[in-house]
Order: structure tokens, then C-alpha cells, then sequence
């Protein structure tokens, strides 16, 4: 069945980004439980390494995912292997809805955390390909917001479901209140499988496969309104071609490519950006927002915590409009630099108002501020919505971007997810260790993040150069031109260049394989 096809850039890439959504569900599916009696009552009030573990599910899934996911990108295409996650975080989803124990619901947060492995991985790779220079990091960190609004929404129906039986106050409280948003999440994954029939397939993707002709049809439609002879469509187009050649020219295969010195430090920074973005410190913010709220003696602190859910949607917003215009390597630097103070503010105000925990039945949290220090608590709040606002305009879009669009087409969709994998690989341990953290060393460990931040400054300083502005295909000039990381990335696109001498006639394009039958040239204007 032949389904009508949408090309507008931004719709692909918007609908696209539901993958991110799935991601922002399950994260707050798990902090909106935590909250609920419901919950505590039924798997027996987990603490410390089991509820870790249980978190710790999801991301295990997730790194498994993306270590698959380029098999199937490069096998049966970007928009296929979405496709194929979302079916999976259906099932995911509905393990997780009927859990009737820990190992259930461990077994449906490992089976959607492959979901979005997949999805996490391929999802900006396919962004970026169909996206021209000018709007790609805009449309790439489409993933991130959609990520920001899944939490929110997921985390409001986690509320919302939290009244169920007379709330929280009520200690027999209904299975509902953990069972309804858990299997209201299959419904994005219903979405993004069928959906995505109406969407094309990436044009770098099909002329990988040696699919020309449509490759050049899809650029037209993308990038040149339908017109195929559009001369940045074919200056595009000219430069897909020249790469594939050259990578064909080198008779490696993209497992060998990923370990050359050219590709390897691109990987190793590609890795390295997905782990400091889980290092500084924001998944925990948003797993266990509710105890952080807990140990600063905010009362109600599911809703606190929801107005912090609020600002990343709203904060992400500056860095989908600005980030084409003033660069990853400035969102980098700032980034880690605020994210640094608001952490070490935060442990030091722990550190010289907190007491130890005198309530001896909470299992959660072993450092509280006493509620006498209203002020010091607001503070705290302060500096966790501060941190989220800078996360959400700086390091979170520009995580996802970044890896996206520095590597080779050869290796892009196995590179991405070795990237991809960095982040679910320190998601798990992160996961997996911060609640006995909280407990073990409490305001220390926000020094320990802020720590982190101040290290991945100086990495990127040294190593991250600037992209915006660039093709996919001019990457190779960006970083191997042995300039310093502070200086590079600074030299205009040479695609306008080709645009402007095709229009004036001074090159030739012709499908690959097809000579001067397919020959799409243009003639020098009059």
C-alpha cells in the first residue's frame, strides 16, 4: 500500500521527534510513582539499590537499543527502525501496566528502554539528514523538546492519577494510580509507527543504497519546493555523491572507518558529550526530583516538582530558536559553566543548614533542611529551577545535535548510536547509584555533579569546535583541518558557492549510473 507522502521539513522532523516523547514518558512515569502509596504499598516500598535497579531497567534497555539501533538504520533505513521501537515500546508498555512485581515491571522498562535506544539514537540522525545547514540544529533539537513535553505530560497524568482513591493520604490507595499512566504511554508508540508511513525516507540514506534517483527527487521535494534542478538542491546533491565515492574509495568497512584517527576522536567526542550530559547532573533531576524536593522540606513536593517540569518545556523553546545562530560551542561552555554554580550552591547550602534526617522511617533521605530555614529550602528550589533552565537552553538540545552531525555518512548511523550508548550507559549507572548517593553522602554528591560540570568545560574548550553553519558533508573540513578546537569551524559553507556556480553553469550533476540520460545540469542563465 502506497501511503501519500508529507515533506515540509519541519513536519517530518517535528513528528519525528515523537521518539523523544517516549523517552520524556518513561522518565517521569517512574518520579510521579514514587510519590504514590500505591505504588510504595504494592512492590513493597522499594529504596536504595532495588528502587535503583528498578530505575536502572530502562536505561540497561536503552543502551542495549542503541548499540542495535545502526543495524537496523543502515539495513532497512532511519524511518524503518523507528518504526520497529515503536512497536517494541508498545509491548514495553504494556508489561509495565500489568507488573504484578518488580521483575514484571523491570522486564517492561527493559523492553521500552530498547525503544528508545532506537529512537534516541536514530531519531536525530534522520532529523539531520533531512534537514538543510540553516535550520538543522533548530529542527534537531526538536528531540529534546519533544523529550521536555513527554515528561510534562506523562508527569501530569502521573498527578493526575495520584488523586485516584482519595490521593496520597489514603494508605490502601488503588493500583490505578500507577497502572493508568503506565498504559496510557503505548498510545505515542501507536502513533509514531503508523505515522510515520506518511513521511519519506532519508534521501542520504537512499543514495547510500544507490537509490539515486529517488534520493534526488526527495532532496527536491525537501530542499528546493518540488524542483529537483533547484541548484542548492543539486549542489546538495553533488556533495552526498562526492563523500559516498570517496568513503567507497577507501574500501573499509564503517567498523574499521570508526577506529581511524580521523573518525575515532570524532567518536570519543561524540561519546563524550552524551556522557557529560548525563554527568552534570539534570536525569537526576528528573528522576528524583521528589526526594530532592522531600530533603529541602517543601511540603507538597509532587507539586513543586511539577513547576520544574514546566521549565525545561518552556526553557527549551530559546535553544530551538537560537542555536543556529549562535553555535553548539558557546550553548557548551556556558552551559556547563552556570550548571557548575547552581550545584555547588545547592551542596553548600545543604552543607551549613541541613541536619540529619530525624524522621527514622524515611528510607529515601538522610539530610533534610529544617523547615525554620524556609528561606534556605526556597533557595535551594531556586537554584534546582535555575539548573534546569540552563540544561534545558544549552547542554540539552545541543547533546543530541551535536553527535548527529559530525560524522562521515559511512559510519554516521553507528557512530551516533556509540554516542548514544555513552549516555544510557552513565543513565543506568547514574540510575542505578544516586538514590543510595542521596542517602550514603547526601549534599556532597551535588558537589561531586558540580565537579563534573567544571570538567566537561574544560573538555569542550579544548576539543568541541563550532558546526553551525556546515553540511553533513563538509564535517570532514571542520575537523580535520588541524586547527585548534577554539578557532575552528569558523570558514564560511562552500555550499553556497557550488549553488551559485551550478546556476551559473559551471558544473555538471548527473544521477550516478545514469550519464547524460539522467543529467540535470543547468544552463547558464541569460
Amino acid at each position: 500500500m502506497k501511503f501519500p507522502q508529507i515533506y515540509n521539513v519541519y513536519a517530518i522532523t517535528s513528528f519525528a521527534a515523537l521518539g523523544g516523547i517516549l523517552f520524556g514518558f518513561d522518565i517521569s512515569s517512574m518520579s510521579g510513582a514514587l510519590g504514590t502509596p500505591a505504588y510504595n504499598r504494592y512492590f513493597g516500598s522499594p529504596s536504595g539499590y532495588r528502587q535503583g535497579g528498578i530505575t536502572a531497567s530502562m536505561p540497561a534497555g536503552s543502551l542495549v537499543g542503541a548499540l542495535c539501533s545502526s543495524f537496523l538504520a543502515d539495513r532497512l533505513s532511519r524511518r524503518t527502525a523507528v518504526q520497529i521501537a515503536a512497536i517494541v515500546w508498545v509491548v514495553g508498555s504494556i508489561f509495565q501496566a500489568a507488573s504484578n512485581g518488580v521483575a514484571l515491571l523491570c522486564v517492561g522498562r527493559a523492553v521500552g528502554g530498547l525503544a528508545i535506544g532506537v529512537c534516541s539514537a536514530i531519531v536525530p540522525v534522520y532529523q539531520a539528514e533531512m534537514a538543510p545547514k540553516e535550520i538543522r540544529g533548530r529542527v534537531v533539537s526538536l528531540q529534546q523538546w519533544a523529550i521536555t513535553i513527554g515528561i510534562l505530560i506523562q508527569y501530569f497524568i502521573q498527578y493526575g492519577s495520584s488523586f485516584v482513591d482519595g490521593g496520597v493520604d489514603n494508605p490502601n490507595q488503588s493500583t490505578a494510580a500507577f497502572r493508568i499512566p503506565w498504559g496510557v504511554q503505548a498510545v505515542p508508540g501507536v502513533i509514531l509507527f503508523v505515522g510515520f508511513f506518511f513521511f519519506p525516507r532519508s534521501p542520504r540514506w537512499l543514495a547510500s543504497k544507490d537509490r539515486w534517483d529517488e534520493s534526488l527527487r526527495i532532496l527536491g521535494r525537501l530542499h528546493g519546493g518540488g524542483n529537483s534542478n533547484h541548484p542548492k538542491v543539486l549542489a546538495e546533491f553533488r556533495e552526498i555523491e562526492e563523500a559516498l565515492q570517496f568513503e567507497r574509495e577507501q574500501a573499509e568497512t564503517s567498523f574499521a572507518a570508526l577506529v581511524k584517527p580521523r573518525i575515532v576522536k570524532r567518536v570519543i567526542l561524540g561519546m563524550s558529550i552524551q556522557m557529560w550530559s548525563q554527568l552534570c547532573g539534570m536525569n537526576i533531576m528528573m528522576y528524583y526530583i521528589v526526594f530532592i524536593m522531600r530533603g529541602a522540606g517543601i511540603a507538597d513536593e509532587l507539586l513543586t516538582a511539577s513547576i520544574q517540569y514546566i521549565i525545561n518545556v518552556v526553557m527549551t523553546l530559546p535553544a530551538i530558536l537560537y542555536l543556529d545562530k549562535f553555535g553548539r560551542r558557546p550553548a557548551l561552555l556556558v552551559g556547563s559553566f552556570l550548571m557548575a554554580t547552581w550545584l555547588f550552591t545547592t551542596g553548600a547550602l545543604q552543607a551549613s543548614y541541613g541536619v540529619p534526617n530525624p524522621d527514622e522511617t524515611d528510607k529515601d533521605i538522610s539530610w533534610v533542611v529544617p523547615r525554620e530555614h524556609s528561606s534556605v529550602s526556597k533557595a535551594i528550589v531556586a537554584c534546582s529551577y535555575l539548573f534546569v533552565a540552563t540544561f534545558a537552553t544549552t547542554w540539552g538540545p545541543t547533546s543530541w545535535t551535536y553527535p548527529s552531525e559530525i560524522f562521515p555518512a559511512k559510519v554516521r548511523a553507528k557512530a551516533v548510536s556509540l554516542a548514544t550508548a555513552s549516555n544510557w550507559t552513565w543513565n543506568c549507572i547514574l540510575a542505578f547509584a544516586v538514590p543510595p548517593l542521596l542517602w550514603s553522602i547526601n549534599w556532597k554528591m551535588y558537589m561531586i555533579f558540580g565537579t563534573f560540570n567544571a570538567v566537561a568545560f574544560i573538555h569542550m574548550f579544548l576539543t568541541a569546535p563550532e558546526t553551525k553553519g556546515f553540511t553533513l558533508e563538509e564535517m570532514d573540513d571542520v575537523f580535520d583541518s588541524g586547527v585548534p578546537a577554539w578557532k575552528a569551524g569558523k570558514k564560511g559553507s562552500r555550499l553556497d558557492q557550488v549553488a551559485r556556480d551550478i546556476e551559473a553553469g559551471h558544473h555538471k550533476v548527473a544521477a550516478p549510473g545514469h550519464g547524460d540520460v539522467e543529467d540535470v545540469n543547468l544552463e547558464p542563465k541569460a
